[in-house]
């Protein structure tokens, strides 16, 4: 066996909370060492990125604002997934999906659709005139070929402005609606 689990694997989808610092933070760090090794510096990885996390995730559980949804999906292992979404952050894209990280080991196995019909479900519910958006490094094409397969279009290009002080290619990708992003993450659960 590769390590890899199935999607027969079972799983709980709830709202994060305080609790949940710690391990949505250390996985966070682990997604940020495994794939932006070409973006963020040795050091800053090594030394630095979980410190970041935890007080990012911190801030963000100790006192959520209104238009934040957290939203982990945990098995009998602990927490192998998250996202995070901030209802209609920006005038032009929408809500913006700000986080979506998934174990290494999990992914394939439909656990990121999930997460993103689940938080698509939310906006819906909470924001439902709005478009989703979400910030993806260039640097990372599995992430952009996994969004483009949902529907997901590049509606512009920037730079993001990392941790460490590099700066680093993105692009912003956008769905139209909650229910576009919906009904193209449904099949893939």
């Amino acid at each position: 066996m590769d390590g890899k689990v199935t999607k027969d694997s079972r799983v709980n989808l709830r709202a994060a909370n305080f609790a949940d610092v710690n391990d949505i933070a250390n996985l966070h760090a682990k997604s940020w060492q495994e794939n932006y090794s070409a973006v963020l510096s040795a050091d800053y990885l090594k030394q630095q990125v979980l410190a970041d996390r935890i007080s990012l995730w911190t801030k963000r559980l100790k006192a959520p604002c209104a238009e934040q949804c957290v939203l982990v999906l945990e098995n009998s292992t602990g927490i192998i997934g998250f996202i995070c979404l901030f209802g209609d952050k920006d005038e032009t894209y929408g809500t913006l999906i700000d986080n979506l990280h998934v174990q290494a080991c999990y992914q394939g196995c439909g656990f990121g659709a999930l997460l993103l019909n689940s938080a698509a479900n939310w906006a819906h519910k909470h924001f439902s005139e709005s478009a989703l958006y979400l910030e993806v490094l260039a640097v990372n094409t599995h992430a952009i070929g996994f969004y483009s397969a949902l529907g997901a279009k590049e509606s512009a290009q920037g730079y993001w402005h990392t941790p460490c002080g590099n700066q680093s290619p993105e692009y912003v990708y956008c769905w139209p609606s909650a229910t576009a992003l919906m009904l193209a993450s449904a099949a893939k659960c």
